[in-house]
């Protein structure tokens, strides 16, 4: 490690550089710590802002319930040798699932 202090970004507010120029270093680990959960957050506010976005532009097809969104596709998943037709879209991290009907609506 070099004996010089590091260089700041330079688009870094001057008052923000030299607030952390007066840090201890224990204070420096805990805004670093805070500012990478902090951009996280701003990041996934933004992704589902932009999600929401695109959901209101989507028309909806017109076998959708109310209750899934636009962006859900159907899947079929096999249960005991059974087929069914769930809906499944993405929120967050998760992904949501919802039964739409039996393939062989006949068994």
């Amino acid at each position: 490690m070099s004996d010089e202090p590091p260089t700041p970004p330079a688009n870094l507010p001057t008052e923000l550089v030299t607030t952390l120029n007066e840090s201890s270093p224990e204070q420096l680990r805990d805004v670093a710590t805070y500012a990478e959960a902090l951009a996280e957050h701003k990041q996934r506010e933004a992704r589902l802002e932009e999600s929401a976005d695109q959901d209101a532009v989507e028309e909806r097809p017109d076998d959708l319930p109310d209750d899934i969104p636009a962006k859900a596709t159907i899947t079929i998943k096999e249960i005991n040798d059974n087929r069914y037709y769930y809906w499944q879209w993405r929120e967050g991290d998760s992904v949501k699932s919802k039964y739409k009907g039996s393939v062989n609506p006949d068994e």
